[in-house]
């Protein structure tokens, strides 16, 4: 259970849609509804085990989507098996973070290519746009250039990024003008890329782990923002 729901945090806050199946019945009836664009499956479930979906899926022609299995127990044999039928990749618990978005973005990038095959042969891919460089002007309150705050006591002075306006009073205990400042800093960047907690852990230098504790802490919800910014 604690796997599926930080498996589902994480996605979720990447902009997938999630479905939860705690066992291979739920996950029959998931799919007889209809074929999502990709199934995280793992191996050891209480009542049919995920090799043996997975047969049964390529059985009765329903093995139409990607299918990453997980496990922290199995073999080599038994991923070799489980690819043999048709798994696409096959993933080890404990997962790391850059490992699982790596793999769920090659399976969803492959259900897309297989998706629009029978419609168009495949076209040379455009070259990909230079990335930024890592080097970013710190954020600038009140305009488009840089300005300085002229600080007095008792006002506080307002910062605005992205359009909107925060209030930060000077007045505050220090941890919880640390808090607010936090606060602002990362919605900052998650409204800059539309949510991605990827880029935005590349932007701050932060590794994904200690990030997602940090919002968490701040009461920081990036699937808001990034449906705030569509």
């Amino acid at each position: 259970m604690g796997i599926r729901e930080l498996l589902s945090e994480i996605l979720g806050d990447e902009g997938h849609a999630i479905q939860l199946a705690e066992n291979a019945q739920q996950a029959r009836e998931a799919r007889a509804a209809g074929a999502p664009d990709l199934v995280l499956l793992d191996i050891w479930m209480p009542d049919t085990d995920g090799v043996t979906l997975l047969k049964e899926w390529q059985r009765d022609g329903l093995l139409t989507m990607p299918v990453i299995m997980m496990s922290g127990h199995a073999t080599i044999d038994t991923a070799v098996e489980a690819t043999r039928i048709g798994a696409l990749n096959f993933l080890e618990k404990p997962i790391a973070l850059q490992k699982l978005l790596k793999a769920v973005q090659q399976g969803l990038t492959r259900a897309q290519e297989t998706a629009r095959a029978p419609a168009a042969a495949p076209r040379p891919a455009a070259p990909a746009p230079a990335e930024e460089s890592s080097s970013h002007p710190a954020p600038t309150f009140g305009g488009s250039a840089p300005q300085q705050m002229m600080v007095r006591p008792g006002i506080a002075p307002v910062a605005q990024a992205e359009g909107h306006g925060y209030n930060l009073s000077f007045d505050l205990p220090l941890r919880e003008a640390r808090d607010a400042f936090e606060r602002m800093y990362f919605e900052h960047h998650l409204g800059r890329e539309g949510g991605s907690m990827t880029r935005v852990a590349e932007k701050t230098g932060l590794e994904r782990t200690h990030l997602y504790r940090k919002l968490k802490q701040l009461g920081v919800e990036p699937g808001k923002l990034a449906k705030k910014n569509l």
